[in-house]
């Protein structure tokens, strides 16, 4: 659930696809996209009848699970190096231990839907920290105005109009916050782990284990243990560790590999019109008028954000 972004390291076994696969990414996107639209449900299901850390707790638990046997079946083995694991430390909390909590605690006052969206303004974030934080990311007109656009799109699923009526607003302040929690990931990790040589596997395995460890130890001094085991809820973290977590980095690493990361970042505008079908069709959740037209706003907006310069051809002598 964050914007694709081409990770650090080295692709581990990423040749070129023969022309007999050329079709199979797309399905792939699709499942990626799915998975993803899907795992604000799961999340609503799992936090109603265990506490956030503890649905965060076991997203990490499972999808740590599934790198791991990934990482057996291709014989790969964690970076090495202090200092490698000193910053995926710091990638852990701020990709994954953060903000799979906020939306955890986002999601037992707001909506579903509500918390889909609010995922979708992370391009926004990307693109104003990038400006900030990012040299070679130089603004150009139209990216602005794709920012500028985005965040009125912000404003239009909130309601500003109405003074916020009705809007819970510390969750969905919490839901924004984990937004924002995964550019400024992705801007550490560009600046501190690209090129280490692992491969994107290892990086990310390691990644999650830390990220397990991290909740792990805070798990238990916020929450008690369960008086009763509900088996549902149980099941929707079961999937949203497994399937939202750790088979949608395999599919989302393959993606870039495969189709290049321009292509498989377009999973980010799919994701909340997947979140806001299943909360609505599902779960019961109602929209007003406002939630579908600013969330198409905010992927406009978002989508603008994403476009680069076409590179200046330079004339021959």
């Amino acid at each position: 659930m964050s914007t694709v972004t081409t990770p650090p390291g080295r692709v581990s076994g990423a040749p070129s696809a023969p022309a007999r696969r050329r079709f199979d990414w797309r399905l792939r996107f699709a499942a990626l996209s799915l998975i993803w639209g899907f795992s604000f449900l799961l999340i609503k299901v799992g936090t109603g009848a265990y506490a956030p850390f503890q649905v965060t707790l076991g997203r990490l638990l499972f999808g740590t699970a599934v790198l791991a046997a990934a990482m057996a079946v291709r014989r790969e083995r964690l970076p090495r190096g202090v200092r490698i694991w000193g910053h995926l430390t710091v990638a852990a909390f701020l990709l994954n231990a953060l903000p799979f909590s906020l939306f955890a605690y986002a999601e037992l006052t707001i909506p579903s839907t509500l918390a889909g969206i609010c995922n979708a303004t992370s391009p926004l974030w990307g693109m104003a920290l990038s400006l900030i934080a990012l040299s070679e990311d130089r603004p150009t007109r139209l990216r602005v105005a794709g920012l500028g656009l985005g965040f009125l799109g912000v404003l239009t699923v909130l309601g500003a109009w109405q003074g916020f009526h009705g809007l819970d607003v510390t969750g969905t302040a919490l839901a924004l916050l984990g937004s924002l929690s995964y550019p400024i990931g992705w801007i550490y990790v560009r600046r501190t782990l690209a090129g280490t040589g692992d491969s994107h596997l290892s990086m990310t395995g390691a990644q999650l284990l830390l990220a397990s460890v991290q909740l792990a130890v805070v798990t238990p001094l916020f929450t008690t243990l369960p008086t009763r085991v509900s088996v549902g809820p149980l099941l929707a973290i079961a999937a949203l560790g497994a399937l939202g977590t750790g088979l949608a980095v395999l599919l989302q690493y393959g993606l870039v590999a495969e189709v290049g990361p321009t292509t498989a970042q377009m999973v980010t505008y799919f994701i909340p019109v997947i979140a806001t079908a299943a909360g609505v069709a599902l779960l019961g959740e109602t929209l007003t008028w406002s939630t579908p037209v600013g969330a198409l706003i905010v992927l406009t907006g978002a989508a603008l954000t994403q476009l680069r310069p076409k590179p200046r051809r330079t004339s021959r002598p």
